[in-house]
Parts: C-alpha cells; structure tokens; sequence
C-alpha cells in the first residue's frame, strides 16, 4: 500500500476532496486537523452546522481503483484505523497529544 490519501466532505452532501498522505499515521493526523477544524468553525459561528465524514483509501494496483484502507499481516487484521494506531503503531503517543493539543481548541454541545 504505496498510495495513500484521506478522503473529506466537510459538510454532507457534497463531494469529497483528497488529500495525498505517506502512512496511516499521517492520515490519521490530517483527519484529526479537519475534524478539529470543523468544530472550531462551528464553536465560532463561521458556519451555523456540519456533519463531515472522512477516511483513509489505499490505490489498489491491480484494480486500478482506491479502496478503502486496511491493514493486514500474518499475525492481525485492522480496518479501523485508530485501532491499528492504537495497537501496532510506534507514534501512537505522538498522535494522541497532537489530538490532545487540538481537542483543547474546541468544545462540544
């Protein structure tokens, strides 16, 4: 899984804009920056709503398509992300206090 890029609709419907990261854990991060974003534009009334939704896709060569991400070896099996950020990645703590770091910009209803 060489291509890597998180999908985001900041506000369904519409359709989703792309972004192109290098692994999971990045992808990971830019999820949390977007949907960090969302709610501070909403705290500050710059939009009166949302509802985003995103993910993570993986170019698959042989079909020529992006499908959503997974991971998989010998010994696991993860379609959910944050699982597999939790138990197999060695940024793992990084990534929960930069999430940490941008939750405190926020609040929720």
């Amino acid at each position: 899984m060489t291509k890597l890029r998180v999908w985001w609709i900041p506000q369904v419907p519409m359709e989703a804009f792309y972004i192109p990261v290098e692994s999971p854990e990045e992808g990971q991060k830019v999820m949390n920056i977007l949907a960090t974003y969302d709610c501070f534009r909403y705290n500050h009334n710059v939009k009166p709503d949302y509802a985003n939704t995103g993910g993570l896709e993986y170019f698959n060569e042989e079909s020529g398509e992006w499908e959503d991400w997974y991971f998989e070896d010998e010994n696991s099996y993860y379609d959910n992300l944050d699982e597999y950020i939790e138990e197999q990645s060695d940024r793992a703590a990084e990534i929960e206090a930069q999430n940490k770091a941008l939750l405190e910009q926020v609040y929720f209803d």
